[in-house]
């Protein structure tokens, strides 16, 4: 079932025609029908959905819904219908931060322990840019949660356990400015710093600092999880024998997302990112500022903002996903043109959606280039050496079972033989094979387990590592 709000076509054109990129580049002539065709498989009265928003020169053209909010209730996704965008979050977390910057309340070079103490003192100090950036090298709390037992979704996190996890990592992924590694943590911690340094919640801070200033009357932070949020859709997961299940973010950490917001609250706030209404040009200048890393390279992340290119035109996007939601904000400057997709689908992918409806206003503009993507790791930084094949022996499988402990995590592991294969068993006893890759390296689920010897030869623990937390370090115990 689909839902629109359209400017009708002749006051959509003047208003638009107002505002004529400097380019002087023209929309394309766009058929609703068109748009519809692209969200077929989310329309529907028995299915979840989507939501999508299109604004030109600032003005909202296009507003239309698909599917539904709420399953149980035959309740049905509209143009006002608020979501979760997950790490779409991430620029207005940046802007809070630099607010405060531009306020002179704090500096983006200073060292993040000067306002969060209870961060660990690393040989060289992580700056609130560094955070902005994704260059910090701090491992992502919520992988660090799902290594102790406990990912998310499966408790109510709150930042108190967040700040308790990264107070606890004796050490971090890289040198603070030698890559760039994508992790909530650092979000999450400049909403604590915003509410530090301005006196305030973060969420109260965001709403007269930023939505209310932008006219965003339907979006707020999801700091408690058990407030009633009018026109709230539900997310589901779909299931494998078909239908669908809920899956909500029943968490209270926010800033690295927890959003709640509408399509076209989103186009407003990316909007004031080309015309600095709010924040000026410094402000548009810092949000903007991609990383620089030690080598002097730059990266393509900003803050919160991807900067980059979509087939030959100029692109600044996010893309987000939390439990079953899944949302997407891309803007294309030099057209005018910006894009706002939210499903509450968990099998939705809104970045291609996204980019399908602006492909359809972009028209000539475009050329088959491939988009630009940020890449995670300075190969030039990176030292590469040839390994043979490993093959263990059940003599030599005997040298690594025993029982593994992580105080960083607080988890403790056992490595068991079993069928002639070794086994990671968590404390409940679910267990996980280890593939061989090369002589103490094994594999298992995307992650990789490096087992470290002493003089003798002897193994005395075990490094875990995964996407978003590098060489976490297990003892062994026995």
């Amino acid at each position: 079932m689909r839902m629109s709000r359209v400017v009708p076509i002749l006051l959509a054109i003047a208003l638009a025609s107002a505002q004529v990129p400097a380019t002087g580049q023209q929309m394309a002539t766009v058929d609703l029908a068109q748009v519809d065709s692209l969200f077929e498989r989310f329309d529907g009265t028995r299915n979840p959905g989507c939501a999508v928003g299109v604004s030109e020169g600032g003005y909202i053209i296009l507003e239309r819904a698909y599917g539904m909010a709420d399953l149980e209730h035959d309740v049905p996704n509209g143009p006002e219908t608020v979501f979760e965008p997950g790490s779409v979050s991430k620029q207005f977390t940046a802007a809070a931060t630099i607010l405060l910057a531009l306020d002179g309340k704090l500096a983006l070079d200073d060292d993040v322990r000067k306002y969060i103490p209870e961060l660990p003192e690393y040989e060289a100090p992580i700056t609130v840019r560094h955070l902005l950036n994704h260059t910090s090298g701090l491992r992502d709390w919520g992988s660090v949660a799902g290594i102790e037992g406990w990912p998310r979704t499966t408790r109510v996190h709150t930042h108190t356990h967040m700040l308790d996890i990264a107070s606890r990592q004796n050490s971090l992924n890289y040198q603070p400015g030698d890559y760039y590694s994508y992790t909530n943590t650092g979000y999450n911690l400049q909403a604590v710093l915003v509410e530090r340094v301005s006196g305030m919640s973060f969420a109260e801070f965001s709403q007269q600092r930023i939505f209310e200033p932008l006219g965003m009357t339907k979006t707020e932070w999801r700091d408690d999880f058990t407030r009633i949020v009018k026109d709230r859709s539900i997310g589901y997961s779909p299931n494998r024998g078909g239908g669908w299940s809920m899956l909500m973010p029943f968490e209270n950490v926010h800033g690295n997302g927890g959003l709640l917001t509408t399509v076209g609250d989103l186009l407003r706030f990316t909007h004031n990112l080309e015309t600095g209404e709010l924040g000026g040009p410094r402000f548009l200048e810092e949000m903007h500022r991609q990383g620089v890393l030690n080598s002097g390279r730059t990266i393509a992340y900003a803050s919160g903002l991807f900067i980059g290119e979509y087939k030959g035109v100029r692109e600044v996007q996010h893309s987000g996903g939390t439990a079953a939601y899944r949302g997407f904000l891309t803007r294309f400057p030099d057209q005018g043109l910006a894009v706002s997709v939210m499903c509450n689908a968990g099998n939705a992918n809104p970045g291609r959606l996204a980019r399908q409806v602006a492909e359809l206003y972009l028209g000539d503009a475009l050329s088959e280039t491939e988009p630009t993507v940020a890449g995670e790791i300075d190969l030039s930084l990176v030292r590469l050496e040839p390994v043979g094949d490993f093959e263990p022996t059940a003599a030599q499988l005997t040298e690594y079972p025993g029982t593994y402990r992580s105080p960083e995590a607080e988890a403790v592991y056992r490595v068991e033989i079993e069928d002639g294969a070794l086994v990671l068993k968590n404390r409940y006893g679910e267990g996980r094979q280890l593939t061989p890759v090369y002589r103490d390296a094994f594999t298992a689920s995307r992650r990789t387990f490096i087992f470290h010897r002493d003089g003798a030869g002897q193994v005395t623990g075990m490094s875990w590592s995964e996407s978003r937390v590098w060489d976490l370090r297990f003892e062994r115990m026995d």
